[in-house]
C-alpha cells in the first residue's frame, strides 16, 4: 500500500466515523475531492453547500454547480452578504476572518436544522504554512478539516483527483475576488465587478492561471510563470481587454502568479 493510498483510506475512515457532514463546497480542487469522498462514504448523510455572493466569480459558481451535477452530489445553495459587514468592506488584514465567520455561522445553522453533526472544509496540509485568518473562524465554529487531519497536500489531492476521474484535478487555484485588493482598499460592488470582468476577459484569451490585482486605476496582472511569455505576446489584446473592464493602466507582474501576493506587506510588518 502506497502512502497516498493509506492517506486516502484514512480520509474515508475519518469521514465514516463522523456519521453525517455538511461540506463547504466551492468546486475547487480540495473541496471537490472532499465532497465527492464524503458523498461516496456517507451518501444522503452528506450535504455539499455552495455559498453564492458577489465576492465569488459567477463563472466559478456555475462550474461548481456543473461539477456537482456530474458527480451526483447532494447540493444546497445559500447566499452570503459579506459587503453588508463594514468590517469586511473596510478590507483589513484579517478580512478573511469576517467572511468565513459569516459563512461558517450560516453553515452551522443549516447543519443543525438538518440534523447534520459536522461542518467540514477543504483546508489541506499545505495551508497552515500560509497566512489564513479564516482558520480562526473555522476553529471558533468547530469546523473539521479532514484533508488536513490525514496529511493530504495539494499535489497529492490533485493526484488522487486524477485517479478518481474528478474533472477538477488540474483546475487552477481559485480565491475570492476580495483577494485582488490591497489591504485598506475598500471592497465595493463596482471594484469586484471590474476585476471579475478583467479576469474573465484575460481567460478568454487562453490564459489559465491569472489574477488581476487592483491598485486604483492600475491593474497588475499575475499569470503562472509558464504563461508569462504568452501573456506578453498577447499584451496588446490583454491590455485592451483589461482597460475595457475599467482600468486605465495595465501592467504585468514579472514574478508571475503567487498565492497571497498581497500578504507580502503584512508578513513583513508582522515579522518586524
Amino acid at each position: 500500500m502506497t502512502l497516498l493510498t493509506r492517506k486516502y483510506d484514512d480520509l474515508r475512515n475519518r469521514l465514516s466515523n463522523l456519521g453525517s457532514a455538511l461540506v463547504a463546497y466551492s468546486g475547487g480542487v480540495d473541496s471537490t475531492l472532499l465532497a465527492f469522498t464524503a458523498h461516496v462514504v456517507l451518501g444522503e448523510r452528506c450535504l455539499a453547500v455552495i455559498a453564492v455572493s458577489d465576492v465569488h466569480p459567477a463563472s466559478e459558481i456555475d462550474e461548481a454547480r456543473a461539477t456537482a451535477r456530474s458527480l451526483g452530489l447532494n447540493v444546497y445553495e445559500v447566499e452570503t452578504y459579506e459587503l453588508t459587514d463594514p468590517r469586511f468592506q473596510a478590507n483589513p488584514a484579517d478580512r478573511c476572518y469576517y467572511c468565513k465567520a459569516e459563512m461558517f455561522s450560516l453553515f452551522r445553522t443549516i447543519a443543525t436544522t438538518r440534523g447534520i453533526s459536522w461542518v467540514l472544509d477543504g483546508t489541506n496540509a499545505d495551508d497552515p504554512s500560509q497566512r489564513r485568518p479564516g482558520r480562526r473562524a473555522a476553529k471558533e465554529f468547530g469546523v473539521v478539516s479532514p484533508l488536513l487531519e490525514v496529511g493530504l497536500h495539494k499535489d497529492e489531492i490533485r493526484t488522487l483527483s486524477e485517479q478518481l476521474g474528478l474533472p477538477t484535478w488540474d483546475k487552477p487555484s481559485g480565491a475570492c475576488l476580495a483577494t485582488r485588493f490591497p489591504y485598506g482598499t475598500a471592497i465595493t460592488d463596482e471594484g469586484l465587478e471590474r476585476v471579475a470582468v478583467a479576469e474573465s476577459s484575460a481567460r478568454a484569451l487562453g490564459l489559465k492561471q491569472v489574477r488581476i490585482r487592483s491598485h486604483g486605476d492600475i491593474a497588475r496582472i499575475e499569470v503562472d510563470p509558464s504563461e508569462m511569455e504568452r501573456a506578453f505576446a498577447l499584451r496588446e489584446q490583454l491590455a485592451s481587454a483589461v482597460r475595457g473592464a475599467g482600468f486605465v493602466y495595465v501592467t504585468q507582474d514579472l514574478e508571475g502568479y503567487r498565492s497571497g501576493s498581497l500578504d507580502d506587506v503584512v508578513s513583513e510588518t508582522e515579522s518586524s
